[in-house]
């Protein structure tokens, strides 16, 4: 019996995916060797033990944002909603276990609940581009400020500060070494790559970046994918929030800022183009880890943390130069 037309599709994207190493995909891991490799050299306490630590704490959050922004970016989308999504995951989380302002006191059960009301606000991104036909980046932007709304409406002026020796020993006990939130970042990496890798929510999340018409021809509809890609995401992002308030012991609106820049420059610098179809979780873990590195790096050897944006901001563009090029010589064409 021949295979649906949807697994056609699928499959002959494979073999280009895994035809030969291309630098593309071993230049983040080299540079992440060179950039270590530079900073251990110009400062000694760079090359510590103790420091190697805190670059892999410091990389945990950002992370996990990561994971979900990957995924969005494979589908040649952009998401903005994470400051929302993880300000409303933050204060969510923080009223719901043991805290300040009220008697609540669900421990894991709180955390699920704030991680369901951020795929819930991620599935709201996902439904309004598709019913809508908007660019994502709109959508997404329109849904974090509903998040923002719904935090500072929870906060309600005064700040929640968390109680739960759960969640506040996420952030302060430690296994072989590593703090609970970085060993949970290693988890939604696996995660992240496990579903890309064996579930068809990740195979039509590159099929829909690489060729959505030819995807939809087939038969397959992609509505519905979409929508379950945003959703995912969101679900990052509130574990994110609640990772956030971990490290802090409170709840803040503020929770997620600046972190959608930060991801989105990770997974490109990893090779996750914005264009889409290429890429993934692993790469986007390189990307962590090189950022991560070079902002901690940067530090040791005294460069002002002013100018660290500044230097995030040239990479990214370097990136995205870099993984165009080769499209750009074949189509002879700007966009």
């Amino acid at each position: 019996m021949a295979p649906p037309a949807d697994a056609e599709v699928v499959t002959s994207r494979r073999p280009r995916a895994r035809r030969g190493v291309s630098l593309r995909d071993t230049g983040p891991s080299i540079a992440l060797v060179v950039v270590f490799a530079v900073f251990a050299a110009l400062s000694p306490g760079f090359r510590t033990l103790s420091n190697v630590q805190n670059i892999m704490d410091a990389a945990a959050v950002l992370a996990v944002v990561t994971c979900g922004v990957t995924f969005v970016l494979m589908m040649g989308s952009i998401d903005l909603s994470t400051p929302g999504i993880m300000g409303a995951s933050a204060i969510t989380v923080a009223l719901l276990v043991a805290n300040n302002r009220n008697d609540n006191d669900l421990g894991m059960l709180g955390v699920a609940v704030a991680v369901l009301l951020a795929a819930a606000l991620g599935c709201l991104s996902g439904l309004a581009l598709v019913a809508l036909k908007v660019p994502s980046f709109m959508t997404t932007l329109g849904v974090s400020a509903v998040g923002l709304g719904v935090a500072t409406l929870l906060f309600a002026g005064v700040q929640p500060n968390i109680t739960d020796e759960m969640l506040e020993g996420w952030a302060v006990e430690r296994t072989l070494g590593l703090s609970h939130l970085t060993w949970i970042a290693v988890a939604c990496v696996l995660v992240g790559w496990s579903v890309q890798r064996w579930t068809r929510l990740g195979r039509y999340a590159y099929a829909i970046g690489g060729a959505e018409e030819v995807l939809g021809l087939s038969g397959v509809k992609v509505a519905p994918f979409k929508v379950g890609v945003f959703t995912m995401a969101g679900a990052f992002y509130g574990l994110a929030g609640v990772m956030v308030t971990s490290q802090l012991g409170a709840g803040l609106v503020q929770a997620g800022k600046g972190y959608d820049f930060s991801a989105i420059t990770a997974a490109v610098v990893g090779g996750t183009l914005l264009s889409g179809g290429r890429g993934g979780v692993l790469h986007s873990a390189v990307g962590v880890l090189l950022v991560t590195v070079l902002t901690n790096g940067l530090v040791q050897v005294g460069v002002s943390p002013y100018w660290q944006g500044g230097v995030q901001g040239l990479i990214v563009v370097a990136a995205v130069a870099a993984a165009v090029i080769p499209q750009r010589r074949r189509n002879q064409v700007t966009k």
